[in-house]
């Protein structure tokens, strides 16, 4: 594992997009779910509380937290559908992930809520018109991000956090 934090590497845009690039995409966040369910199969409850790395969330975390992180994306999708450069409110991922649901409950929990998630999202980005893309909201952060940004952003998120498990999976010896 070259960089635990970021086995997948770093997000970086795509500054052109087109319609192949962004179907990938879209394919990409509608097997998320699937991808995440494969990467924990088997796995022990003191699988799942392993730290994907030194410091960082346990396997029952990572689940959680692309619950938490895909259902705030979606809606900022709706709000920049629907609002002219809407404000979102961020969260704050790390208490989020520290709260008693993130650290205890069954990580199928959130896979139950990601697959209807995604099956929603991935019918809601398959029915834009190009100009859709170029609707954004304001980050107070990130400052303005287009809906072309933050799909790149989500597929990349995806496989960012199934690539924690799987490089722990493998690193550990637990795909036997």
């Amino acid at each position: 594992m070259s960089n635990p934090s970021y086995p997948v590497g770093k997000f970086a845009m795509q500054a052109q997009s087109d319609a192949a690039s962004r179907a990938e995409w879209i394919k990409e966040i509608a097997q998320t779910p699937a991808h995440l369910a494969e990467a924990i199969r088997g796995l022990k409850p003191a699988q799942l509380d392993t730290p994907y790395r030194e410091g960082g969330w346990s396997v029952r975390q990572v689940i959680h937290h692309v619950a938490d992180s895909h259902m705030n994306s979606y809606v900022r999708f709706r709000l920049a559908l629907t609002e002219d450069e809407p404000e979102i409110k961020p969260y704050a991922e790390q208490l989020w992930a520290q709260l008693p649901d993130a650290r205890t409950a069954p990580p199928e929990l959130s896979l139950a809520l990601l697959h209807p998630l995604h099956e929603r999202w991935v019918l809601l980005l398959r029915s834009f018109a190009e100009p859709d893309w170029s609707r954004s909201y304001r980050h107070p952060e990130m400052g303005l991000v287009t809906l072309d940004e933050a799909l790149q952003l989500y597929a990349w998120h995806g496989r960012h956090h199934t690539a924690h498990i799987t490089n722990l999976r493998e690193a550990l010896g637990w795909n036997s």
